[in-house]
């Protein structure tokens, strides 16, 4: 068998024996088609720590259209997604490269952007008014902050998972891991006031404008297909237009997406005193290590510290 065939049967592996996501199995099918590309080989015992080396120190310097190159920590992935590959090529008893040979390279701390409370404040409350787009931008908004979502979780979310009673409710995050999310008390009351508005009968939690439900009711009623009919379901895109949107209208200059509310939410509980194992669950995290991240940036203890000591032999 060829090595592309086996690189099919790494993906079927993935989704069947692994549930991984459709986006994750897109991810590694791109990061392996680079590397076959480049690499120009047609079996799997052909892979060796040369040319992996060689395949890095492309990566290293290949260069997009704007003359920028690749950053470390997107150079890694394709060497995880390789490295994935040749742990299943030894599953299946097919001779190739170690995987343990194969060493993920270092990559700098990353930096966290995140909002001060203020700017949050400010965010939240540039969604002013009554109308449907309004109170669904305020609901979208307040629940990104209160919950600390990725955006894909929450276009994913349907009306009937939210339990506005309990202010809770589960969510299906990375590598498909349920975790419960939490409702502010302002998250509730802007959804409340949202969902009253819905008069539409599709699942989503979050739809598209009112304009766009009119024109949704009127293509039901004449389509005799359901294919026929759009979702009304947001994209993520969308979202991150939204996020944006009202970041710019509240003066943040910062480039802020709905990940910087996540990152806010995480950086806020640290900073109000909750311990990182629980963070690192309302994350919905699979290793500490990729909380701490926030740690560097909430630390108060060493800055009690620092301002405790710091200078006491300088002459005042």
């Amino acid at each position: 068998m060829n090595i592309k065939a086996y690189k099919n049967q790494f993906l079927e592996y993935l989704e069947i024996e692994r549930g991984r996501s459709r986006k994750t199995i897109e991810n590694y099918n791109h990061y392996l088609e680079v590397f076959l590309k480049w690499a120009a080989i047609a079996e799997a015992s052909q892979i060796t720590g040369d040319l992996l080396r060689g395949f890095r120190i492309y990566l290293n310097r290949v260069e997009n259209e704007k003359g920028e190159t690749l950053k470390k920590v997107t150079q890694n992935y394709y060497i995880i997604a390789i490295r994935s590959f040749l742990k299943y090529l030894a599953k299946i008893d097919v001779v190739s490269l170690q995987a343990e040979k194969v060493e993920i390279g270092k990559v700098p701390d990353r930096e966290v952007d995140f909002l001060e409370a203020e700017e949050v404040d400010r965010i939240l409350a540039a969604a002013v008014g009554s109308s449907f787009k309004v109170l669904r931008d305020r609901a979208i908004l307040e629940l990104l902050f209160s919950a600390g979502l990725r955006v894909s979780e929450l276009t994913n979310i349907n009306r009937d998972r939210v339990d506005l009673g309990k202010q809770e409710f589960s969510v299906r995050g990375k590598g498909d891991k349920i975790r419960v999310v939490f409702v502010s008390d302002e998250a509730k009351k802007y959804l409340q006031k949202y969902l009253v508005l819905r008069t539409d009968i599709d699942p989503a939690l979050f739809v598209r404008d009112a304009r766009a439900l009119k024109k949704f009711e009127s293509k039901k009623r004449t389509s005799k297909k359901e294919d026929d009919m759009d979702d009304l379901r947001l994209t993520p895109r969308s979202v991150q237009r939204i996020v944006k949107y009202y970041a710019a209208k509240a003066g943040i200059i910062k480039d802020v997406h709905p990940h910087t509310l996540r990152h806010s939410f995480a950086t806020d509980l640290l900073m109000n005193g909750a311990d990182i194992r629980s963070v690192q669950e309302m994350l919905g995290h699979a290793s500490i290590t990729t909380t701490q991240v926030y740690t560097h940036i909430t630390n108060k203890k060493l800055k009690e510290i620092h301002s405790a000591f710091h200078g006491r032999r300088r002459k005042k």
